[in-house]
């Protein structure tokens, strides 16, 4: 059985508060984007075989196997299996990581639900996004994966009516990896002017200077590099552009086809939304 995991942009990324866990709330918009990951997974009753065995290819995943994201989620769901199977899980990594994109966090998310049809485990959406949770904050949206106004850690989330169809989507990542806890160090929390919920129903063309992302400025400040794309980007007429989660990636929405190029180090996808 094969899937294919989605990225995701933040429209918006307000953090409003530091919480007593150590973690902050926030709000913003999860986008699901059609730029994939695939993922396979191969069950035997092999005995001779190893209860469960990740393999990758494409980009590089760094660290041990046993700390994988997708690893992670057969370790929340294999109490739940009612027969012995040998698990065999194949990802080809096309996102890239530590990119703001959430690539790692789709992996995971799809990993569950792939054990979860496979070998007919009936839980639910919402086990599914509980267990999804303990994976990751932004590991919950990928189980429902459509567009939501998210709250909390990013965990409580609502649908919304908000369709870019028609519109096409610039990506462009530097190359500058970004530590998640010293991107929250560069913040200092606040309840934002206008909520989220509101700003989302503005026209497009509206959006830039009135939704941000808190990571942006404090980013750009340190990595000038992702400020020269996001300039790039708007004198190339984009209606919006934006760093998306903690960074480094820069995306960019527009009413039009449209090449822009940038140097051969960076990461540039181009997609029709």
């Amino acid at each position: 059985m094969v899937s294919f995991p989605n990225c995701k942009i933040n429209i918006g990324l307000n953090i409003t508060e530091k919480r007593t866990d150590g973690f902050h709330n926030l709000e913003t918009i999860f986008y699901p984007v059609p730029f994939y990951d695939v993922l396979e997974l191969i069950v035997s009753k092999d005995a001779a075989l190893p209860p469960f065995l990740l393999e990758t290819s494409g980009l590089e995943v760094q660290g041990n196997k046993e700390d994988n994201i997708c690893h992670k989620a057969y370790e929340l769901v294999k109490d739940k299996m009612q027969n012995h199977f040998s698990l065999q899980m194949h990802l080809l990594k096309n996102i890239p990581m530590g990119a703001g994109l959430g690539g790692g966090s789709a992996d995971g998310a799809y990993a569950l639900k792939l054990l979860n049809e496979k070998l007919r485990l009936n839980l639910s959406s919402q086990q599914l996004e509980q267990l999804a949770l303990e994976l990751g904050s932004d590991c919950p949206f990928f189980i429902r994966n459509k567009p939501c106004y998210a709250s909390g850690r990013g965990e409580r989330m609502e649908e919304i009516n908000l369709d870019l169809s028609g519109y096409y989507l610039v990506l462009v990542n530097p190359g500058i990896h970004i530590h998640t806890g010293k991107a929250f160090s560069l913040i200092r929390p606040q309840k934002p002017i206008q909520n989220l919920r509101e700003l989302i129903q503005l026209p497009l063309k509206e959006w830039q200077g009135n939704i941000v992302n808190d990571f942006e400025e404090p980013a750009m400040h340190w990595y000038p590099g992702i400020k020269a794309v996001k300039k790039q980007l708007l004198d190339a007429g984009a209606l919006y552009v934006s760093m998306t989660g903690s960074g480094s990636t820069v995306y960019a929405i527009f009413d039009r086809e449209i090449e822009v190029s940038f140097p051969q180090e960076h990461f540039c996808k181009r997609l029709a939304l």
